[in-house]
């Protein structure tokens, strides 16, 4: 199945970590030292590279995920590359985002642990294959499952973080993707719940606006989940997880340079520089990057 075509930013395309958004002035200044930050879907793939590149901002990390070992395997991935002699403090807790007592716990435990929360990612999210009609998918395992861990674990980890983050002017990033924007045979799952994350999150600054929110795409990335959901594409994804990575981090730095994109959609792949020079005016003045129906 070849890749579908979307409607874009007229920007430049980026695969890669670019000038722009380079990490390197975070790392090296320690720009989130003693920022508390909650990644959830911490374990592997974007949600590790993103919990990376804050601790070796200098943040204290609170990472989740449904499994201790591959936790403590992300722990200690952490470590490794953070180049400090000193090694970044990360606090790690099991919990299904789809169990709402269970995140209710975990944030709990995180305020008083670190006595408050400055940017929270919602990174968890799941996908079956894109292979058959939803009528032949188990309604329960397949197509609900998916909504439930993409829309209602972003929910929870929303519903429960959102005060604390109030207290601080902090920001929350939720995972979303591009699919989110295009019509895809037989992934109605997945695009049925980003697409209400996307929304989700426009309901986010409106409820919270001292919070800066975001919905992010992070680009195509040959995480496992990935791998299996597109194994009958003719074309395999490209983009690194040090995008999404790196991105967040800009758009979360404090310095409210991209404040004016907060409850809005946004692209790794976009070169945030250009989105900035080139669309910033149109996307403010005329309300862009939001759902909603558009008659030319």
């Amino acid at each position: 199945m070849s890749r579908p075509q979307f409607e874009n930013l007229p920007v430049t395309v980026r695969h890669d970590v670019y000038p722009a958004i380079s990490p390197e002035s975070y790392f090296s200044g320690s720009s989130f030292r003693d920022k508390i930050v909650l990644v959830v879907g911490a374990s592997r793939g974007i949600g590790l590279s993103i919990s990376t590149f804050y601790a070796r901002a200098g943040a204290k990390l609170a990472i989740v995920s449904r499994s201790q070992k591959a936790l403590d395997m992300a722990k200690s991935q952490i470590h490794l590359e953070v180049e400090s002699s000193a090694k970044p403090e990360v606090f790690s807790d099991v919990a299904d985002v789809t169990d709402t007592n269970a995140i209710a716990e975990v944030v709990r435990k995180v305020v008083d642990n670190y006595g408050r929360l400055d940017i929270v990612v919602a990174n968890a999210g799941t996908s079956s294959p894109w292979d058959k009609p939803f009528v032949k998918t188990d309604p329960d395992v397949d197509w609900w499952k998916t909504v439930e861990v993409n829309l209602r674990g972003v929910y929870n980890v929303a519903h429960y973080s959102l005060p604390h983050l109030e207290k601080t002017n902090g920001a929350f990033v939720a995972v979303s993707s591009m699919a989110a924007q295009i019509n895809l045979p037989f992934a109605s799952a997945y695009v049925v719940s980003k697409a209400a994350l996307n929304r989700f999150v426009e309901y986010v600054s409106i409820e919270h606006p001292g919070v800066k929110s975001f919905s992010v795409h992070p680009g195509s990335i040959q995480t496992e989940m990935a791998l299996a959901v597109l194994s009958n594409w003719e074309s395999v994804p490209v983009d690194t997880l040090q995008l999404p990575a790196a991105t967040i981090l800009k758009l979360t730095d404090g310095s409210g340079r991209f404040d004016w994109l907060s409850g809005k959609f946004v692209s790794a792949n976009w070169d945030l520089e250009e989105v900035e020079r080139d669309w910033k005016e149109k996307i403010v003045n005329e309300g862009l990057l939001v759902t909603r129906i558009v008659v030319d």
